[in-house]
């Protein structure tokens, strides 16, 4: 492969992780929208949500079978087209039973290029025999602050939901137009069985997996109440702990390469969990609300690259097919974003929010007891 060969692959990967971003954040600001124009109950839109939920996980399942067989390629182009076309149904959609179909649709396709860019991320970066994948994964969160960030200034505007999604789409069509013809050709078929239930060293990282996702998924949902509830910020500036925290993980992503060549994976894992611990530290035992939020930026550092080396980990593991142990890790981090904020909230209800946190903190340690099982090889021409 060429250089300018190369350096399309992992533009065309970039693409990809900044679509699957844009996507699925062009949705959230949407839900008030179907709620009022569907007149449901928050019981029954939990039901709805469920639907993406199910969709996803569904897809992730079946990706990781046919991307053995058939390679990533043509699944990234199907997911990112299907999110492309189905986003404006979210914004039509007549009754609740058509907008769960949507839903599902829509979390199918989420699911199927959410694992068919991370094996196509491990390839390219196999071929590049150098650390890549924070950087796709940084776009993934740039794609989702752009989506978040354009579909409320046009809602603001005035722009009625389906002209929104419509601008949206054309935009995500384009890069896919542009991401289709680069992406990798060859298919490295996997030999074996097309289904494997997850085990050894895989089981192992699917766990770390859905521990760095809960850890995600409870700062968005739980973090400004935490703040909030110790009386250190009032409830307008609940959500600036939060934003700290994705910015501090996007610009630990965006270096996180250049971090990881140099001190490997098992320090990376090592490093960064310590680091996102001491960050709960200081959250959880600060008095004024500028120390606080200075553990939401230890947090967002410290966790932004765990998730890159768990799947780069999982290219390099021998006890199962690629394909099938990424996609077993990335059903299992999505997972613990839909449980995870589920279980803090009932540890929180018996024992406090605090608690739920610390709680946090100790299941991140795993993360770090276990950083040289889960990097234990080096034969490979990167740093482990």
């Amino acid at each position: 492969m060429s250089s300018a060969d190369r350096l399309a692959t992992r533009l065309a990967t970039r693409l990809a992780f900044l679509v699957a971003g844009f996507g699925v954040s062009c949705w959230a600001p949407l839900v008030p929208f179907a709620k009022m124009r569907l007149g449901v109950d928050d019981g029954v839109l939990g039901l709805l949500l469920l639907s993406l939920g199910i969709g996803s996980v569904v897809a992730m399942l079946v990706t990781g079978i046919v991307s053995a067989r058939y390679g990533s390629r043509p699944i990234i182009i199907a997911g990112g087209f299907g999110l492309a076309l189905v986003l404006p149904l979210l914004a039509i959609a007549a009754s609740p039973a058509t907008l769960a179909l949507a839903l599902f649709a829509f979390g199918a396709a989420l699911g199927s290029i959410d694992v068919a860019m991370n094996i196509h991320a491990v390839e390219v970066e196999r071929a590049a025999h150098r650390p890549l994948m924070s950087g796709f994964h940084a776009l993934f969160s740039i794609g989702g602050f752009a989506g978040s960030a354009l579909m409320t200034a046009l809602l603001s505007l005035q722009f009625g939901t389906l002209a929104c999604t419509l601008i949206c789409s054309v935009l995500m069509l384009v890069a896919m137009v542009v991401t289709s013809p680069r992406l990798l050709r060859s298919v490295q078929v996997q030999e074996g069985p097309l289904f494997v239930l997850p085990h050894g060293s895989v089981l192992l990282l699917a766990l770390l997996g859905a521990i760095t996702f809960l850890v995600e998924g409870a700062m968005l949902d739980w973090g400004a109440l935490l703040v909030i509830g110790a009386g250190l910020v009032t409830e307008a500036q609940g959500g600036a702990g939060y934003i700290v925290f994705s910015i501090a993980m996007t610009a630990g992503r965006l270096g996180g390469d250049a971090v990881v060549a140099r001190i490997g994976d098992r320090a990376t894992l090592l490093w960064g969990s310590l680091i996102a611990i001491a960050g709960f530290v200081v959250l959880l035992t600060a008095s004024v609300a500028a120390v606080a939020i200075g553990g939401f930026l230890l947090i967002g550092l410290g966790a932004s690259n765990l998730v890159p080396v768990l799947f780069r980990r999982a290219a390099r593991q021998t006890v199962m097919p690629t394909g099938l142990a990424v996609a077993a890790i990335t059903t299992a981090g999505y997972a613990g974003i839909l449980v995870g904020p589920a279980g803090v909230g009932f540890v929180a209800r018996f024992g406090g929010l605090p608690m739920a946190f610390w709680l946090l903190a100790a299941l991140l340690g795993l993360v770090a007891l276990t950083a040289r099982i889960v990097t234990k090889d080096t034969h490979s021409t990167m740093t482990s």
